[in-house]
């Protein structure tokens, strides 16, 4: 079940065929389980693959054209909602697009886009398919998981464009970073309770999905990434977080990276400060939200090209001026943090939350998405209402781990001794439908 901000709750389904043509289906919900169903998309159009990302490495840009989107909805509540969002935020042609007093049909297909006679009315809903315009696909091995099996079965994993964290931006964003993979119905990571009951749904009959008991909120303990991760501007990198729940204190590595595989390291920030007690969320379901004081924080760069624009740096903005060289860490608290970096010092950012077990029965940490125009949640307006990709709880932290994760390619080989892509968090989404219903 994702959490676009907004909030919104979806799951999702797409279907791409050889001659380029696709149809995509979007399941939206009321609650963050994707158990209560509000209304389905059905989107069709024509995708057309271009070159290799300028802006962002590992990447394939594309062009996309629409030529219908149909809606269904699955209660009277949401009709309503939607068809008075659309009465009255759209143009002249949307104006009449549910006469008042229509009462809700199970099962109707309503128009809301049409290529044919240039009609659009998805503005209201916040739609748009610009996650398209961005692709890549990953494809790795994950090992048998029985004990009595050997071997290990092929992944493919769908990376689309990721969704602007403002509203009123996303219609016009072209995304440069990447909303956490769907996977193939063919190819997907196991074990996948979701997988099957999202690919068997249909506009119709919307997925599902397992009930799951809430966890409460145990951020004591060590977490990291589980894979490298892409934001928006060019970011690569991965996290590891050590938090002291007896006195509320915090600690963070980011590792910074060059490249899509976090292979070439450009820079580390360790950070640490202390944060409140956690509250429920009133805008997020599930969510807690949560503020962070960052009070230290230290610098190491990695290449030399770091080490030129750390030197450059007005005395005084960055640690000690003209005394940066690679792999030498320091510390930039005295000059209240480093503006060649972005860093500012001591610095307050409000958080959200959330804690899940994976179907491994792993623990896994959902922090707040950063907001896509660099900022930061520095005020409580700004908190997000959407997470970035999951951490993963660390038996136990160590040095030696931490070291692992900010230097080495996070990596494994397969069967053939080929060194492929670490395999990346269970996600509860498809890019393969496995039933095609016809809509003419």
């Amino acid at each position: 079940c994702e959490v676009r901000p907004g909030p919104e709750f979806l799951t999702r389904s797409y279907l791409f065929y050889s001659n380029r043509l696709f149809k995509a289906l979007q399941f939206y919900y009321w609650d963050p389980s994707c158990r209560d169903p509000s209304y389905s998309l059905v989107i069709k159009g024509k995708l057309r693959l271009r070159q290799a990302s300028w802006i962002t490495r590992g990447a394939t840009e594309a062009d996309y054209h629409l030529h219908k989107v149909g809606i269904v909805f699955h209660s009277p509540k949401a009709m309503r909602e939607v068809a008075s969002w659309i009465n009255q935020t759209s143009g002249e042609g949307c104006r009449g697009f549910l006469p008042p007093g229509r009462s809700w049909a199970p099962g109707a297909l309503y128009e809301v886009l049409s290529a044919k006679t240039e009609r659009d009315c998805t503005a209201a809903l916040g739609f748009a398919m610009h996650e398209l315009s961005l692709v890549r696909v990953e494809r790795h091995f994950q090992p048998l998981l029985q004990p009595q099996q050997s071997g290990s079965r092929l992944v493919e994993e769908l990376y689309l464009g990721d969704i602007h964290t403002d509203w009123g931006e996303r219609l016009h964003y072209r995304p440069t970073g990447y909303q956490r993979p769907m996977q193939s119905a063919l190819h997907h990571v196991h074990p996948c309770p979701a997988c099957g009951i999202i690919s068997r749904a249909d506009e119709h009959h919307p997925p599902i999905l397992p009930a799951r008991a809430a966890l409460p909120m145990q951020l004591s303990g060590s977490w990291v990434s589980t894979h490298c991760e892409v934001r928006p501007a060019v970011l690569f990198l991965t996290r590891y977080f050590t938090f002291h729940g007896n006195n509320h204190t915090w600690e963070g590595h980011y590792y910074h990276y060059s490249d899509p595989l976090c292979r070439q390291p450009t820079f580390t920030i360790y950070a640490s400060g202390h944060y409140t007690q956690g509250i429920p969320s009133s805008k997020v379901r599930g969510g807690t939200e949560l503020a962070f004081k960052v009070t230290q924080a230290r610098v190491t760069p990695m290449d030399q090209v770091t080490v030129v624009m750390l030197n450059s740096s007005e005395p005084g903005s960055c640690g000690s001026a003209g005394s940066w060289s690679a792999g030498v860490e320091q510390d930039i608290t005295p000059t209240n943090g480093c503006v060649a970096l972005g860093i500012k010092l001591p610095h307050t950012e409000y958080e959200l939350f959330k804690t899940e077990r994976d179907t491994q029965e792993r623990s896994l940490l959902y922090i707040g998405e950063r907001p896509t125009d660099g900022s930061s949640p520095d005020s409580p307006d700004k908190r997000p209402t959407s997470y970035q990709a999951p951490l993963i709880q660390c038996a136990a932290a160590s040095e030696e781990f931490s070291n692992y994760i900010s230097l080495k390619y996070v990596g494994r080989k397969d069967a053939n001794g080929i060194e492929a892509l670490k395999p990346l968090p269970v996600a509860f989404l498809l890019f393969i439908a496995l039933l095609f219903l016809r809509w003419d």
